[in-house]
């Protein structure tokens, strides 16, 4: 399990040292300096920046997201006081709106059976899992992105779930989103024969416009694409041409390092490496350019390490939580409006690949009991995991809430990871002007084998005044994360640390 610990330090220097301590192995040593401009002019960082994604099929316990649930309503309070509950996933083409208890369940169109892909178990949404959603997010804080089926829904019923949504949740609704993983329909929901980009435009419009025809000024989000980034492109060269389109206010796609658990290049020196991120880049690259080029904002609605459930050893560990604050910050640095890490309940994600966690079927060939796998989050990546009643933040979280220090913040947009990398180190850096005219500094050192010697120059503007949190653990493979706060002085605004491999380090300078 993960451990959550608050210590004061009376210097900087016991705060640096403690990660080496854990480490019986002598580390070497890079040595890097930055100096941090006077003015931010990156991207805005949005206050409700982080969020989580869970399947549509979470509704149908309407008292799973309810009030009074509140070890999970404390569970999203302690990840970020502000987020995005994105309510979506491939459990969510299943489902059908239940408006009444006595209203009666729709005839659905047949489905091919694809192993790997879920399985046409047809569930209920109900107005009691919708009303209980509304005192979930009050009681936590939290606004939401909800998910409406297009694989077997009809424009009728979409319309018909979307108005009691939009009527019940005013506020708190960020915007509709209309199927999930479309690019991947052909897999098993459509005619691989004709299924495109456009013919899901096609699709996608007629159900968006029975939407808007009963929620006046709603707001949608699209495609939703699994893998297949271009489709954003393809659809903002077309968006143009469109007589009176709906009001789309985000692009959105998913990301998975890799998958499935038993794909053994899924491992924790490829998910840390510089070339991943560098594909993340390349993907940021190309959906913002379509963004716009539609005039909207770009969203990473659910992702994870591992497409279907995670891997455990490298979703459930120290360097999962480091992969997840670099991948959030690289994101708002190319101004993401925000993402959502998937997870949930090991039936709910278990449902929506098929019925069994690759995650699962690992373990069991290690030799593992039942008893012991339990012990283990399912699934495997969920930022938050359920052991009977209680929810625990796991090491993805913690990665989360430790690049949140930079919401409500202008990133500054210098490049400050290529000068560390620079110095031959695996690290990364990103800055951010506070409302409040502080800076605040997170470095992400990523590296197994080298300590960071850095010098960071704040400016002589700033006061001595010096907050510090750092995230570490005895290893990279570590499922026990340690999270610490100190106190530190600058000195003519210059500040030096050592931050050991495989740890972060989170600078506030006031």
């Amino acid at each position: 399990m993960t451990q959550f610990t608050r210590r004061n330090f009376l210097s900087s220097a016991a705060l640096t040292l403690a990660a080496t301590q854990l480490r019986a192995q002598p580390a070497h040593r890079a040595e890097a300096s930055l100096t941090l401009p006077h003015e931010a002019t990156g991207s805005q960082m949005p206050e409700d920046f982080l969020g989580l994604s869970y399947e549509v099929q979470q509704l149908s316990d309407p008292h799973f997201f309810s009030a009074e649930n509140s070890g999970l309503v404390n569970a999203f309070k302690r990840l970020a006081p502000k987020g995005v509950l994105r309510l979506g996933g491939n459990t969510s083409e299943f489902a059908y709106w239940k408006p009444t208890p006595s209203s009666p369940e729709p005839e659905h169109p047949k489905t091919r059976e694809v192993e790997g892909e879920p399985k046409a178990q047809y569930y209920a949404v109900t107005a009691q899992a919708v009303d209980n959603l509304v005192e979930f997010l009050k009681a936590s804080g939290w606004t939401c992105i909800y998910g409406i089926g297009m694989g077997t829904n009809t424009p009728e019923r979409a319309a018909t779930e979307a108005e009691y949504v939009a009527k019940a949740l005013g506020k708190r609704l960020q915007y509709f989103q209309i199927g999930n993983e479309a690019d991947l329909f052909s897999h098993h929901l459509r005619d691989p024969k004709t299924w495109s980009a456009a013919t899901y435009l096609e699709e996608w419009l007629g159900l968006a416009r029975a939407i808007a025809a009963r929620v006046p000024g709603v707001q949608l989000g699209m495609p939703d694409v699994a893998v297949d980034v271009n489709w954003l492109t393809h659809i903002a060269d077309r968006w143009a041409g469109i007589a009176n389109p709906p009001r789309v206010t985000t692009l959105s796609h998913h990301y998975y390092f890799g998958g499935p658990a038993t794909n053994p290049d899924v491992n924790i020196p490829n998910l840390l490496k510089p070339a991943t991120m560098a594909k993340v880049q390349h993907t940021a690259d190309i959906a913002t350019a379509a963004a716009k080029k539609m005039g909207v904002r770009v969203r990473m609605t659910e992702g994870n390490t591992c497409y279907r459930g995670g891997k455990p050893g490298v979703s459930n560990v120290l360097a999962a939580a480091l992969w997840s604050a670099d991948y959030a910050l690289l994101l708002a640095h190319n101004n993401y409006s925000g993402v959502n890490l998937h997870g949930g309940t090991g039936k709910s994600v278990a449902n929506s690949v098929g019925g069994v966690l690759p995650g699962d079927v690992m373990l069991k060939e290690q030799g593992l009991s039942a008893a012991e796998i339990e012990r283990y989050p399912h699934p495997f990546y969920t930022p938050i995991a359920t052991f009977g009643t209680m929810y625990e933040l796991q090491p993805v979280a913690y990665g989360l809430q430790f690049a949140n220090a930079l919401a409500g913040s202008r990133l500054v947009a210098d490049d400050l990871t290529a000068k560390l990398q620079a110095a031959g180190v695996n690290a990364t850096a990103y800055a951010a002007k506070r409302p409040d005219g502080g800076t605040t500094l997170i470095v992400l050192n990523k590296d197994e084998e080298k300590d960071l010697a850095l010098t960071i120059d704040f400016g002589k503007d700033h006061t001595k005044r010096l907050e510090i949190t750092t995230m570490n653990a005895t290893a990279l493979d570590s499922r026990t994360v340690h999270i610490a706060h100190a106190k530190g002085d600058m000195h003519n605004g210059r500040y030096k640390t050592v931050i050991p491999r495989a740890s972060g380090i989170c600078l506030t300078a006031k």
